[in-house]
């Protein structure tokens, strides 16, 4: 917990956005010298993303700083680069997630650093209309009370000018290959 894309959670795949947010998990967890989840700090600080971006948006980041560096010498300029790239590739929307050449440039200081919003931004994520989502079932039985056919049916919708089932038993039986694309299709319900 705490190194997964917030897509990762709801979608359960992952991508080169993906990898790039637990990279930026990761650049935080060096410069803060703390778990990206830990319960045992004050309500605030537990998730770590999340109180970072809270200093960076008051002005404070380097209060994030991990207190043994603190103690000692460090370049605050690194740090706080490291800090800033950690938190654009752990952006909520996985479209506004630098790739790992933008990241190296920032952090060899040869490109600006970006502009991040001062509060963390809350990902947005589609979800079908709930009447999408009802289905109606008929079971017919025989003079012996025994089961016969179950037909499924699903709601309609207009697009347009075109009309179509909204789910189709074919989509919802696709099996996929290892490599997630769509492999043929097994066979329909009913």
């Amino acid at each position: 917990m705490g190194y997964l894309a917030p897509e990762c959670v709801t979608t359960g795949r992952a991508s080169k956005e993906s990898d790039v947010y637990s990279f930026g998990v990761v650049a935080l967890e060096i410069a803060c010298g703390r778990r990206p989840v830990d319960p045992k700090q004050e309500l605030r600080k537990v998730r770590l993303v999340e109180w970072v971006w809270g200093l960076y948006g008051s002005g404070r980041i380097l209060e994030a700083v991990d207190w043994r560096l603190a103690a000692g010498e460090f370049d605050r300029d690194q740090a706080e680069q490291l800090m800033i790239v950690g938190l654009w590739c752990c952006h909520p929307d996985e479209a506004n997630r630098p790739s790992i050449r933008q990241v190296i440039g920032v952090l060899n200081f040869d490109a600006p650093r970006p502009s991040l919003p001062s509060k963390l931004p809350v990902p947005m994520y589609y979800a079908p209309p709930l009447d999408l989502c009802r289905f109606t079932y008929n079971t017919t039985t025989t003079k012996d009370g025994e089961v016969g056919k179950t037909d499924v049916s699903y709601p309609s919708y207009t697009t347009g000018s075109s009309t179509g089932s909204a789910w189709s038993g074919d989509a919802l039986l696709v099996s996929r290959k290892d490599d997630g694309v769509p492999a043929a299709n097994p066979g329909k319900i009913g």
